[in-house]
């Protein structure tokens, strides 16, 4: 699978992660799959383990993706996952053998205001 092919296959996923799509979202993990958690120490073994854990989520979830970069085997998103209208800045690491994701590890960050000290040097971010 070629570069192009993982990022159309990227797009797919989190065009099916924003519309609760749960079957189509996880097509593009391989059965044996690792989902990390590093902030909370969680990790999942296996596609439908992956999926059932999301499932059974009670909270609407949006997914905005900002950015997508990398090449060949390793890509990393940022995106804004919107959880009940409470927005966490996201970075998901993924990464590829034979066309699907083997192992894929996400960190979480919530916003904040930002800090007065800097604020001559910075402009805001949309």
């Amino acid at each position: 699978m070629d570069d192009r092919e993982i990022r159309a296959a990227l797009d797919r996923h989190w065009a099916a992660s924003d519309a609760g799509d749960f079957e189509a979202e996880h097509e593009i993990y391989r059965e044996d799959a690792v989902l990390d958690y590093p902030q909370s120490g969680e990790r999942i073994r296996g596609r439908r383990d992956i999926q059932s854990s999301r499932a059974a989520q009670p909270d609407r979830k949006r997914f905005s993706v900002r950015r997508i970069t990398g090449a060949g085997n390793l890509l990393v998103t940022e995106y804004v996952l919107t959880y009940d209208g409470r927005p966490s800045y996201t970075v998901s690491i993924m990464e590829f053998l034979d066309g699907k994701v083997a192992r894929e590890t996400q960190y979480f960050g919530d916003p904040f205001e930002p800090g007065a000290s800097r604020a001559q040097w910075v402009e805001r971010m949309p």
